[in-house]
């Protein structure tokens, strides 16, 4: 065998142990998971707005940003829930560059999985903490999910896992909404099977155990575009799409039919400032047809402090070291023009 056992890490109760939720935390946690639950099922009319950087990479720069959304929270909260990305596990298209916070606590010395694991709880605690807005995580190994279940109060399964066994098993287990993104191909029938499996019960091995899990209703579907056989980019955002994907939740008479739109990634050709014109089409859409109003959830946008991105070790506060995300100006715009799109 070619694996080298480095040292042995806490387990998640160990960890839970030593950097404990304050109370008055799991209370907002649990307010807010219950009131994007209600969402997801209908019983409220708000509108999910997952909003962050690509990848959290610095713990003051992403409580900053968090801090002013909290701040905006405040005058859209009756039509929308903001829920900050804080994602801490980045997937890489052929492996290689930052793969997020909890390999590399500092993106410029080299891996620290100790301190990794310690650092994204500690951000994720401070950003509620501070702000009273849990947040989301990418689930990019589910082994690890519990190091986050007590802070997290929304998940997304990316495009490269959510073919894989663990992850739709997994999250069969949660007592959290998670959106499952449709496959890089861009099939919906990928996407609605995963879907369809963390919904279900199921007995599997998990982290050493034999477990049971429950199923879980609050799955549903993050539309992120595809990218096809010449490596070209796929948008699926438009009004077709979303008639098409409603037409299929329907034929699997899935439990609480519900859609997140990811404004970057394949949807934007990843051009990132394109994302104010399709968060505004969606939108639009809604308006267009009831379905489709009672369908789209929610949008997933790739948003900090400076827009565009950097290379690590440039230093300029805010400023996304992966994906370009928006600018802090004009995502506050954005986010202000989501909400009265609103009924």
């Amino acid at each position: 065998m070619s694996f080298e056992f480095i040292k042995k890490l806490p387990t998640p109760d160990e960890i839970r142990e030593q950097y404990p939720v304050p109370e008055e935390v799991l209370k907002i946690k649990a307010k807010r998971d219950a009131e994007i639950k209600d969402v997801i099922t209908g019983k409220s009319n708000k509108f999910l707005v997952i909003i962050g950087p690509c990848s959290a990479d610095n713990e003051e720069s992403v409580c900053d940003y968090v801090n002013r959304l909290a701040r905006v929270n405040e005058q859209v909260k009756d039509k929308l829930i903001l829920i900050p990305r804080i994602y801490t596990n980045k997937p890489r298209t052929n492996g290689g560059g930052y793969k997020g916070m909890i390999h590399q606590p500092d993106p410029e010395k080299g891996v620290d999985f100790l301190a990794g694991l310690i650092a994204i709880r500690h951000m994720h605690l401070r950003a509620v903490k501070e702000t009273g807005l849990s947040s989301a995580d990418e689930m990019l190994y589910p082994e690890n999910w519990r190091y986050l279940s007590d802070l997290v109060s929304y998940v997304a399964v990316g495009a490269r896992s959510v073919e894989d066994q663990q992850h739709r098993l997994t999250v069969s287990g949660f007592d959290v909404p998670a959106g499952m993104k449709n496959p890089t191909s861009g099939d919906f029938s990928v996407m609605l099977n995963s879907v369809f499996a963390a919904q279900h019960p199921h007995s599997f091995i998990y982290r050493g155990w034999e477990v049971n899990t429950s199923g879980n209703e609050f799955a549903h579907t993050i539309l992120r575009g595809a990218t096809n056989k010449h490596g070209n980019n796929t948008p699926n955002y438009h009004y077709e799409d979303l008639v098409r994907l409603l037409d299929m939740y329907n034929k699997m008479e899935l439990k609480n039919p519900a859609c997140v739109v990811d404004t970057n990634h394949s949807n934007s050709n990843k051009q990132f400032e394109q994302q104010v014109r399709i968060a505004k089409e969606v939108m639009h859409n809604r308006k267009l047809n009831p379905d489709l109003e009672k369908l789209v959830k929610g949008l997933m946008i790739e948003s900090y402090i400076e827009e565009g991105s950097q290379k690590i070790g440039e230093h300029i506060y805010g400023k996304s070291i992966t994906d370009p995300c928006l600018g802090w100006e004009a995502s506050e715009r954005l986010i202000y023009d989501i909400a009265d799109s609103v009924i």
